[in-house]
């Protein structure tokens, strides 16, 4: 049973405050994305591959300023808040960059590190939507809308660079 304390305070937060602290944990994210996106390029064996990544590393930045003008019509600072999930799944790419240097899997690998990083940008840029729409905000749903479109096209270009080689070679080699 919730004690008073607890009540009262959930009381006080709505969808909106919700909405901030997902806005502030996917600022975070963009910001540690941006962050790891060159080291990832410098670390990839292909051309295709490191070329893609600096490709979503501009695009990141583009990320960054669309978020802090979504802050800006909130009236609010941008700042992010950590989030423990990105943190994980970078650290996962950090740690393929390490075991498989110089192995014919590497790519393959920091192509799937990449995905998982859109697969999270992708569900939380989805419920973002969905709670800017919920909230009538349709100048936030915009911007956040044209980011989502490009992490999907991120993610169909990462997996098109899987299924164009990158993963045979990976095999081909380990047989």
């Amino acid at each position: 049973m919730p004690t008073a304390k607890k009540a009262a305070k959930a009381t006080t937060k709505g969808l909106e405050d919700l909405f901030l602290d997902g806005l502030k944990d996917l600022y975070y994210a963009e910001k540690k994305i941006l962050r790891a996106l060159p080291k990832m390029a410098k670390g990839a064996e292909s051309e295709k591959v490191t070329a893609a990544f600096e490709k979503h590393r501009m695009e990141t930045e583009a990320h960054v300023d669309r978020l802090e003008e979504v802050f800006e019509k909130f009236g609010k600072a941008a700042r992010g808040k950590t989030c423990p999930a990105i943190d994980g799944i970078i650290e996962e790419g950090s740690e393929i960059l390490e075991e498989y240097e110089g192995a014919p899997a590497l790519d393959a690998g920091l192509v799937a590190a990449a995905q998982a990083v859109e697969h999270y940008e992708i569900a939380r840029y989805g419920t973002l939507i969905a709670w800017a729409e919920q909230m009538g905000k349709a100048d936030v749903v915009s911007l956040l809308k044209a980011t989502l479109e490009e992490e999907v096209a991120t993610d169909e270009a990462l997996t098109g660079l899987g299924e164009g080689g990158v993963n045979e070679r990976a095999l081909q080699a380990a047989a």
